[in-house]
């Protein structure tokens, strides 16, 4: 009787394991290969070569650029270098983005920067960059107000919080408020390794400002993304692991209540929306197995996902271009502006494409 127990246990558990596997390779479309679709006048951003993890463009047309994040178990082309964050004008037909300077008080040597976001104060115009920060593995908040005429990043302050504990994006919505994405439940390297293992709905989104702080979204395998729309009146949330993008009803409390999901084939990472049709662009992961476990001779590809319609019965979804790795890896953002579409990556380039 022992030993049947003992058999039936032993074959329960190999069974939850393989059921965990097979939900692992789908959620991580370990198998997935794609088919390039390429944009016209397509060039990289000169001086961008460790990475490009998140993109932001003001209404004038200058674009702020994080690069340089490093993460544990993910390659880095520059692993003893600072990360920076890079400014460029997008009207400009060089295309020659420069590295901001930070205002003295900053520790630049441990500067980690992940998702960013802008602010512009309507009572003077003053624009306030957002930045996720990872010193030493850690999360932190950074808020910058941009000196222009200087072209410096004065820092002005930094957030830490028991709920901010594992920030992979921010929305900024005031000039000291925001929503963030936690994309786990874990801090620690094993366990959130684990978590990603066993797939449960762990992770939140958390509003921030100075007097309050509270979870207003939660039930995501990985929340990633965020961004909200140009009526201010939805965020939009993606969850890279289940491969979605949600969308939430903001309140004057700023809470947030569930609308919809837009249900997509690769793995969503950070999203933006174009400032003139309110369509939302996602830099995607095809195979994100290929991310995890890096091999430049089968380097990870790149894939920009466009949601026309988002708020509709019938979103239309397109994939408007997609590399196998062989000219971008590892895509994690895609912006539009006046007829061009930037690319960002985790640990690669920036390319810059027409659109027509």
């Amino acid at each position: 009787m022992g030993k049947l127990l003992s058999l039936t246990l032993i074959g329960l558990i190999l069974a939850f394991l393989g059921e965990r596997i097979i939900q692992l390779t789908q959620r991580f479309n370990f198998f997935r290969e794609i088919e390039n679709i390429d944009l016209p006048n397509c060039q990289y951003l000169k001086g961008i070569e460790f990475g490009s993890e998140d993109i932001d463009v003001l209404p004038n047309g200058l674009a702020f650029i994080s690069s340089g994040v490093k993460f544990p178990g993910l390659v880095s082309f520059a692993p003893d270098k600072p990360g920076e964050i890079f400014l460029i004008d997008l009207n400009d037909e060089n295309l020659q983005p420069s590295p901001l300077r930070i205002s003295r008080g900053f520790d630049v040597s441990s500067f980690n920067p992940h998702g960013l976001s802008t602010y512009i104060d309507e009572k003077d115009d003053t624009i306030y960059l957002f930045v996720v920060n990872h010193p030493q593995y850690k999360t932190t908040i950074e808020i910058f107000k941009f000196a222009e005429e200087e072209n410096v990043l004065v820092h002005r302050k930094t957030i830490k919080h028991a709920l901010l504990h594992s920030v992979n994006d921010i929305v900024a919505v005031g000039p000291e408020a925001f929503y963030a994405t936690n994309d786990c439940y874990f801090t620690d390297f094993t366990m959130k390794r684990v978590e990603m293992f066993f797939g449960p709905t762990w992770s939140n989104v958390v509003y921030y400002s100075p007097g309050d702080v509270r979870e207003v979204a939660s039930g995501f395998h990985r929340a990633n993304g965020i961004a909200i729309s140009n009526d201010k009146k939805f965020i939009y949330v993606a969850d890279l692991i289940g491969h979605t993008i949600n969308v939430f009803e903001k309140h004057a409390d700023w809470s947030l209540s569930p609308v919809k999901v837009v249900q997509l084939d690769t793995l969503v990472d950070n999203l933006s929306v174009d400032p003139v049709t309110g369509d939302v662009w996602a830099g995607a992961h095809p195979n994100v197995y290929k991310v995890y476990f890096y091999n430049a001779e089968d380097a990870p590809g790149s894939e920009v996902v466009r949601v026309q319609n988002i708020h509709s019965d019938n979103p239309i979804v397109t994939t408007v271009y997609a590399n196998n790795g062989s000219v971008l890896q590892a895509s994690s953002c895609a912006t539009v502006y006046e007829g061009k579409l930037v690319v960002g990556t985790v640990f690669h380039r920036a390319l810059y494409c027409d659109l027509h």
